[in-house]
């Protein structure tokens, strides 16, 4: 009766054990369909009105823009740290880059923090990869950090800030992307992305933008 009681034990635990393995197996797959893909970037932030060509530029001077206005912006946003740039700056270049190629990528912090959270560093690489792909690779990208709106004006746009920063040092840190061709700006609360719930995660964000403008020429 001992012998059949352990044997009805052992199968019950093998039993418990399968599922939780199927489980973990379901997680798995859940955070991976969650997360975005160096493809996906690389489609989203190639421009669609025409396909990328080589800069024929000589000397470093910029590609000619189809509108001069914005190249001048870029060009002289470009190399600039992220809190020299004035609230007008700021708001042209929010004007600029609604008709840019762009995606939103979710890419959260710690609450407070500008430290980028353990769930968005596959996202932060999949963008490494893409910045550094030859058809993106040269090209003027805005990345903009944003908030939720927990905190005060000065210190939310200080915050927002350091999470733009912080994308960046990581992208020039691990794959050599020129800073230059990295333009960080912070908007604080000002662009909630779920404005219905100011509080949420998904307000605390980057925002990456092809500015479609390429300084150097591309071999």
């Amino acid at each position: 009766m001992a012998k059949f009681s352990g044997t009805r034990n052992l199968t019950a635990f093998a039993a418990i054990l399968t599922v939780g393995t199927a489980l973990s197996f379901g997680i798995g797959a859940a955070l991976a369909a969650d997360e975005v893909t160096e493809d996906q970037i690389l489609r989203a932030l190639t421009p669609t009105k025409k396909p990328l060509t080589r800069g024929l530029s000589v000397g470093g001077s910029a590609e000619p823009a189809a509108n001069p206005a914005e190249a001048k912006l870029v060009t002289s946003v470009r190399g600039r740290t992220t809190r020299s740039l004035s609230r007008t700056e700021r708001e042209e270049i929010a004007a600029i880059v609604q008709d840019k190629p762009k995606i939103d990528l979710e890419i959260t912090f710690d609450y407070n923090s500008a430290d980028i959270s353990a769930k968005s560093i596959p996202s932060v690489q999949a963008l490494g990869r893409a910045l550094s792909n030859a058809e993106l690779k040269g090209s003027t990208f805005v990345v903009a950090g944003h908030t939720d709106a927990a905190g005060g004006e000065e210190y939310n746009q200080s915050l927002s800030e350091r999470r733009a920063d912080s994308i960046k040092k990581y992208l020039v840190d691990k794959y050599g992307i020129n800073g230059s061709d990295l333009v960080t700006v912070g908007y604080g609360k000002s662009k909630l992305k779920d404005p219905a719930q100011p509080l949420a995660e998904a307000n605390r964000r980057v925002q990456v933008v092809n500015m479609e403008t390429k300084v150097t020429a591309q071999k």
